[in-house]
């Protein structure tokens, strides 16, 4: 079964409250798990780090750390939207972006660590993450092979395992353009790298998260708002409420349709077979001894006499009877072969 990953990322605001209204609406989404950020600003970032052209334009001018400012929650306050979280039945996460931000999400003894796709190239950092010893999720924008590779030996050369570790496609741009979502790439990192593969959705609409679930993603990941119209950075690339019920929907449909894949008649087609298959019939009046030629015989509707695929047994016998024009040809009105 899919995991279904909502994120909210920073799309609180900064406000608890709006954080307890997120969990409410992934919750009631059926989502597997809400996810956050968790981050202390200027362990993060330094004072000259300029945001990224997406940032921008989603938001009102100034730098990062000011940014990032607004929209940090306390350690204190995640503790108790996981509280929250395990009271109504939701799996919680955050992404921890610093040694201290990691080992406190590690103590709410979360299912998994997240690294972003901005850390797969931090050595102290995936050390870390591979030391604590809970499952690994591995994001992969703006990497290539060799960065992924790399990043999977480091945190492998701690207590991580390859079975403990999921690695997504991810393109990191908000929105992603879905000329460079590249969503085949989870196949072959699964087959190159022998890791479970998922996906983190930046593209806009629920379709592409739905087509990652039917090629494989164990885990789908995608961002959620209250609303696109809040200010901040990530809302505009965001599913609203509805929106993210209706992609959780159409994945599970899809779990659903998937099957075991090994092609059988399913029980509701058993109905169908003799409205919807061909039988053999008699194209003329024929009388009785009259040995079947393949021009005696015509295949219709229904499919309740011999297959069609019998008609190299039929010719040649004999009919035991007079039988009319479009007669349903059955075992009984042959003669038996000597």
């Amino acid at each position: 079964m899919v995991s279904i990953i909502a994120e909210a990322g920073v799309n609180h605001n900064g406000d608890i409250k709006l954080a307890y209204q997120l969990i409410d609406v992934a919750h009631k989404a059926g989502a597997d798990y809400i996810k956050f950020q968790t981050f202390i600003p200027d362990q993060l970032v330094s004072n000259t780090a300029q945001k990224a052209e997406y940032q921008n334009k989603s938001t009102s001018s100034g730098t990062q750390i000011e940014m990032l400012k607004k929209l940090a929650l306390t350690h204190d306050q995640f503790g108790e939207l996981s509280d929250y979280c395990k009271k109504i039945g939701i799996g919680f996460l955050s992404t921890g972006f610093d040694e201290k931000s990691v080992r406190f999400i590690d103590s709410l003894n979360v299912d998994y660590h997240k690294v972003p796709s901005g850390e797969i190239t931090n050595l102290p950092y995936l050390r870390l993450i591979g030391s604590l010893g809970k499952k690994v999720i591995l994001s992969t924008g703006m990497a290539n092979l060799d960065e992924i590779r790399d990043a999977i030996n480091v945190l492998c050369q701690n207590a991580l395992t390859l079975d403990d570790l999921i690695v997504l496609q991810c393109t990191t741009e908000y929105p992603a353009p879905l000329d460079e979502v590249n969503l085949s790439s989870m196949t072959s990192m699964r087959e190159l790298f022998g890791v479970k593969t998922g996906f983190s959705d930046h593209t806009q609409g629920i379709e592409i998260s739905v087509a990652a679930a039917a090629i494989g993603a164990v885990i789908i990941e995608k961002h959620f708002t209250i609303s696109r119209d809040l200010p901040g950075p990530d809302h505009q690339a965001s599913l609203e409420p509805h929106e993210l019920e209706s992609m959780i929907s159409a994945i599970r449909n899809v779990e659903i349709a998937m099957g075991k894949g090994f092609k059988v008649p399913m029980p509701s087609e058993a109905k169908n077979i003799a409205a919807a298959r061909r039988s053999i019939h008699l194209s003329m009046d024929l009388p009785k001894g009259h040995i079947l030629e393949e021009g005696d015989l015509i295949m219709k509707r229904p499919g309740t006499g011999i297959s069609p695929m019998m008609m190299e047994k039929v010719i040649g016998r004999q009919i035991n009877n007079d039988y009319l024009k479009d007669t349903l040809l059955e075992w009984a009105h042959l003669s038996e072969q000597e």
